[in-house]
């Protein structure tokens, strides 16, 4: 008996590891994770939000309280921006050379995805790898050899010399989220096209695309995004300020009125306002074809 009282005891003493315990413990990490995205969500919009509310104010309010809120709110800033032909130019261009550059990535990623996911030949791996590849070089590494080519052929000043390299630097991460996802689509359809008389370019434009349609979104927001911030190789191409894209009409605004802090807040943040819609109404389906990109 004192045996198995001795047993009861040590029994009724010992700490439960069940699933209340676990459930406790997430519990406990709740807070942390909280504080965590906190701090990155104030380290993120905080800057943001001063730029956009900056705009409102006057150039002699910033200097004599710079944390502090406009009083009285001053609209001039953004009507002069947005009176100005100068940023609805830039905002054009930049517009130009993103839908150029995205839908040549996505579509010369898309080809070069299928022919790396749905053929078997000598060399295919080792030629996805060199695509990859591209993903570890940056764009500054490039900057001199490819300011030489565009000079010798003549693009220079031209909005396709921009388009056209960006495109390239974006091909490398589209081929890396479409081949995974086109390999995922089973074999079993391929052969059912083929069977109703659909060639591989049938199948290609009729079935594999459709269904490829969350991952050709993420690349194509991604490169869209992508060229839109870009700001060296325009810098490298352009000397014409009537081909400026927005990130280099940042930098002229700037140096022109380097003593009107408030006007280029204003102009920072309606340069900043398209890609932040454009991210925040795309952001699930970034999500989706990636996570449909990792499962394949």
């Amino acid at each position: 008996m004192t045996a198995i009282g001795a047993a009861g005891r040590a029994h009724q003493a010992a700490p439960r590891t069940g699933p209340r315990s676990s459930s406790h413990r997430r519990w406990l990490t709740r807070p942390g994770v909280y504080l965590v995205a906190l701090a990155i969500l104030a380290i993120t919009l905080v800057p943001m939000l001063y730029v956009f509310v900056g705009g409102f104010r006057t150039t002699a309010q910033l200097n004599t309280n710079p944390a502090g809120l406009p009083h009285p709110w001053v609209w001039d800033n953004y009507r002069s921006v947005l009176s100005s032909s100068f940023f609805w130019r830039s905002l054009g261009n930049t517009a130009l050379v993103a839908v150029v550059a995205s839908g040549l990535s996505v579509g010369l990623g898309a080809m070069a995805s299928f022919a790396l996911s749905r053929y078997s030949f000598r060399g295919r791996d080792a030629l996805f790898i060199f695509f990859i590849t591209g993903l570890l070089f940056p764009a500054n590494a490039a900057a001199l050899p490819l300011f030489l080519l565009l000079q010798r052929l003549g693009m220079l000043d031209n909005l396709f010399g921009v388009a056209i390299p960006e495109a390239a630097f974006s091909l490398p991460f589209t081929i890396l989220i479409l081949r995974p996802f086109m390999r995922a689509i089973p074999g079993e359809l391929e052969d059912a096209a083929v069977l109703d008389g659909a060639s591989r370019l049938g199948f290609f434009w009729r079935i594999l695309l459709p269904l490829s349609g969350p991952a050709l979104t993420t690349v194509a927001i991604l490169a869209f995004v992508g060229s839109w911030n870009a700001y060296l190789l325009p810098l490298l191409v352009f000397n014409d300020q009537s081909h400026f894209t927005l990130p280099l009409g940042v930098a002229t605004f700037q140096s022109q009125y380097s003593q009107d802090t408030a006007r280029v807040l204003a102009f920072t943040a309606l340069s900043m306002l398209p890609a932040l819609g454009f991210l925040a109404l795309a952001e699930r389906r970034i999500v989706g074809g990636l996570t449909g990109a990792i499962k394949g």
